[in-house]
């Protein structure tokens, strides 16, 4: 009999061991944009700034051998008994590309999680198809929202960093591959939003954009007069 994903282990070592070659034909018939990970989360004292113990297509989040968990891994550290299996929610690299995910977690006899397994698929490509094709069909004015969008974060710092990330996810390309006016529409998209008011916005839309600090003002001005 195969084994099941409820099944107990006595350590990572051997979630290791028996899922290793799982996460290699995961990769290979994903494709270069699915990354595989294994983290190790066993132990009293689990550090979650170095779980990876395996990772298969790396350059998808960036991380290797020895990286950190995600947020996801401190409220499974807070109740290692519960339910935490969770498959097709979303998740955000930190140069704003969107991720479909799925995580499943190991236990040992005692029934702790001591492993995750988590598949992470990049949907770049797919999202610059969707925006490659929308650009052909006849436009449509959009719909009013009801309602504002909300972000939050520990502090005006993450707040900022949400925003950015949200609005360098609606244009649909990560910041390394925009264009110039893409860039200017993350900036607009902001500047509509209030973060550009927020203390040294600018210099930090622009280091996530990959610009200069006077080239991102500029950006803004075009943005701006754009919009009157």
């Amino acid at each position: 009999m195969g084994i099941q994903t409820h099944d107990t282990f006595e350590n990572a070592a051997e979630v290791l061991k028996t899922f290793r070659p799982v996460m290699h034909a995961i990769a290979a018939a994903g494709g270069p944009s699915c990354e595989v990970v294994l983290h190790n989360l066993d132990g009293a004292d689990v550090d979650l700034r170095h779980t990876i113990a395996a990772i298969e297509n790396g350059h998808v989040t960036g991380r290797e051998v020895g990286g950190p968990s995600t947020s996801l891994g401190l409220s499974v550290l807070q109740n290692r008994q519960e339910d935490h299996d969770a498959f097709g929610y979303r998740g955000f690299t930190d140069d704003g590309r969107e991720l479909r995910c799925a995580s499943v977690y190991f236990r040992n006899p005692a029934g702790d999680i001591i492993a995750a397994l988590c598949i992470n698929v990049d949907l770049s490509a797919v999202q610059q198809a969707r925006t490659l094709l929308e650009a052909l069909l006849p436009t449509q004015k959009p719909a009013a929202k009801e309602s504002p969008d909300e972000y939050f974060g520990r502090d005006l710092v993450a707040v900022m960093d949400t925003m950015i990330s949200e609005a360098i996810r609606e244009v649909g390309r990560p910041a390394s591959q925009m264009t110039r006016d893409e860039k200017i529409a993350v900036l607009e998209r902001l500047d509509e939003r209030g973060a550009t008011q927020m203390r040294k916005s600018v210099e930090t839309i622009a280091v996530r954009l990959g610009i200069s600090r006077v080239t991102a003002y500029s950006y803004l001005d075009e943005a701006r007069r754009a919009a009157q």
